[in-house]
């Protein structure tokens, strides 16, 4: 497996190259990494970081790191990918130096890409002037019902197996763990609390059933209003885990959302919550997808 910068940092082949920004690798991702494993030649992925959004100014709320999204696309089979850096430089290219500075190198003689896929500069460039180029080209339908958007609103309404039914697995929740008020070790219950990359998606506030490092895992997604409220917060308690995480990442599956997050009369009554929260996790179901490509 080879992940560069530059396309010129692989040897010059004849490849199958998949281009997008494979936000989540969503089962619409799939089908254009599926159909350019079709064509039989060696397969690259070419994506982007930042998310070209990021560059504009325009919101965006991501389902994947950079990290994450690499593994995903190598657990899938991808073994080349580029990560080009976009940029100002990348973003004002003709599509015409796009093609000589970032497709020629990698002897890309099959693009894969969805319908909507532009390039260059006003997005002026698309598939349909690859093949005037005399690069072919594969254009790939968008699997029914499946897209970043959708996602991002099943999340929004804590919907985790709606999510997972898109993506093709449980969303992720992936962060770094950092030291917090250590409330939970008073209450019997410790907890990591993480910290995220900017524009990282993190689902509707509430508590959730999960899976982290090994463990099931009891999250807690919110403002901690019992404490009286402040910045919002993702608390992982990992069930039955002993150990010290500080500092480590940390990637937890969101598997259920259990219910709203609360304020109690008393610190028994919301330790005795969090019992039923952690009981409630351990009986929780791994969430499997239920679509297929159409």
């Amino acid at each position: 497996m080879k992940v560069v910068r530059d396309p010129r940092d692989l040897p010059r082949s004849v490849r199958a190259v998949a281009i997008g920004s494979f936000d989540g690798i969503h089962l619409g991702h799939r089908r254009v990494l599926d159909v350019a494993f079709e064509t039989g030649l060696p397969v690259a992925v070419l994506t982007f970081d930042p998310h070209p959004r990021v560059l504009f100014g325009q919101h965006v709320e991501l389902l994947t790191t950079l990290e994450r999204r690499i593994e995903l696309l190598v657990e899938y089979g991808v073994e080349e990918i580029v990560v080009l850096r976009f940029d100002q430089e990348l973003a004002q290219m003709t599509p015409e130096q796009f093609m000589l500075r970032h497709l020629a190198p990698l002897g890309a003689e099959i693009v894969v890409a969805g319908p909507d896929f532009r390039f260059g500069h006003d997005r002026a460039g698309d598939l349909a002037l690859l093949q005037e180029e005399g690069i072919l080209t594969r254009v790939v339908d968008p699997v029914t019902g499946v897209s970043s958007t959708t996602i991002r609103d099943a999340l929004a309404k804590g919907d985790t197996v709606r999510a997972a039914s898109l993506l093709g697995r449980p969303y992720e929740l992936d962060g770094r763990v950092v030291p917090g008020f250590a409330r939970g070790v008073k209450l019997g219950f410790p907890t990591a609390n993480l910290v995220f990359a900017p524009h990282q998606l993190v689902p509707r506030d509430g508590i959730y059933a999960g899976f982290g490092d090994g463990h099931r895992a009891a999250v807690s997604i919110g403002r901690n209003i019992h404490f009286g409220g402040g910045e919002r917060r993702t608390e992982v308690h990992l069930i039955d885990f002993s150990g010290d995480l500080y500092g480590r990442r940390l990637v937890v599956e969101l598997w259920q959302w259990l219910r709203e997050e609360q304020a109690f009369p008393s610190e028994t009554a919301l330790t005795e919550q969090i019992g039923r929260d952690v009981q409630a996790t351990r009986d929780a179901q791994r969430p499997e997808p239920v679509l297929e490509l159409e």
